[in-house]
């Protein structure tokens, strides 16, 4: 199949195509210790060891329309995300969440948005990068399901990169680097590292699977930046999930990530449909 080709903004993807998408990062995201659970008219992503929103959230929202179904629906989340003792949590994209005012009325029940983002779809195939691209002494590895003698020092070097990248407090560090070790178990996982004379420096990864690739944790340490490794890990994820047959690769990126999101186009992305809003019900206990 091609790469989606169609109009503005949902590039001819079918509604089915539009939650599989919806669904498809928090299904990637489930290592042990968390699961994904599908309610028909929503999807939930729950961790029985993280309290952050992140990892307790329902998407693919499709409520109905009347008020008193919706306020219904709504009691019966809200109930269950008591139960399970978490924040509700909810990601919600104009024109696919339904009630189409949902947003609205979650602002009105005490939810408030976190602030949001955009999906990108590959719509252009980039052109290869030549390693020569890469500065002396930069490396860059892919990795698959490595050996057991591997993973420590492999997820200690993806958490030192993406904790200096996304300003991770340090306290989270441990927590980061065992979650990235159980991901790097998973057979649908990659991840690339640019190291420069063994220290590593950048970092992207992606969730392959199901006819997809999620591109995730694009970034470079602040001393490392302005050299162009994130132009280069990006084109090797996506040149890397075209190669190995895949139709739909995509990525996620904050909204107010206006240089990131130029990059993303420079490579043949194109974002698809509106922000998303991240709606939290911060006071809920």
């Amino acid at each position: 199949m091609p790469l989606p080709n169609g109009p503005r903004p949902w590039f001819g993807l079918s509604p089915d195509t539009l939650r599989f998408l919806e669904v498809h990062p928090a299904r990637a995201i489930s290592i042990p210790g968390r699961a994904w659970r599908d309610f028909g008219d929503s999807v939930m992503l729950f961790s029985a060891t993280e309290n952050e929103p992140f990892f307790n959230r329902l998407t693919a929202v499709r409520w109905p329309q009347d008020p008193r179904e919706f306020d219904a629906r709504l009691r019966q989340a809200l109930e269950l995300f008591q139960a399970l003792e978490r924040k509700p949590y909810f990601w919600l994209i104009s024109g696919l969440s339904t009630p189409t005012n949902i947003v609205a009325r979650l602002a009105a029940n005490g939810f408030v948005d976190q602030g949001g983002g955009y999906d990108m779809v590959l719509r252009k195939e980039p052109a290869a990068h030549p390693l020569s691209a890469l500065p002396g002494g930069a490396v860059l590895e892919h990795w698959n399901c490595p050996s057991d003698a591997d993973r420590g020092d492999l997820a200690g070097a993806l958490a030192l990169v993406i904790g200096e990248s996304f300003r991770i407090p340090d306290a989270r560090r441990d927590n980061l680097k065992a979650e990235i070790d159980l991901t790097l178990g998973q057979a649908y996982f990659h991840a690339y590292v640019i190291r420069i004379d063994g220290e590593p420096v950048a970092t992207g990864e992606r969730y392959t699977f199901d006819g997809a690739s999620y591109i995730s944790s694009i970034g470079t340490r602040p001393s490392w930046r302005g050299r162009g490794f994130g132009e280069f890990i990006t084109r090797a994820l996506a040149r890397d999930s075209i190669d190995a047959g895949l139709d739909l690769i995509y990525l996620g990126v904050y909204a107010e990530n206006a240089r990131a999101i130029r990059l993303y186009e420079r490579l043949g992305f194109e974002v698809l449909g509106p922000r998303s809003s991240d709606m939290l019900l911060e006071n809920a206990r």
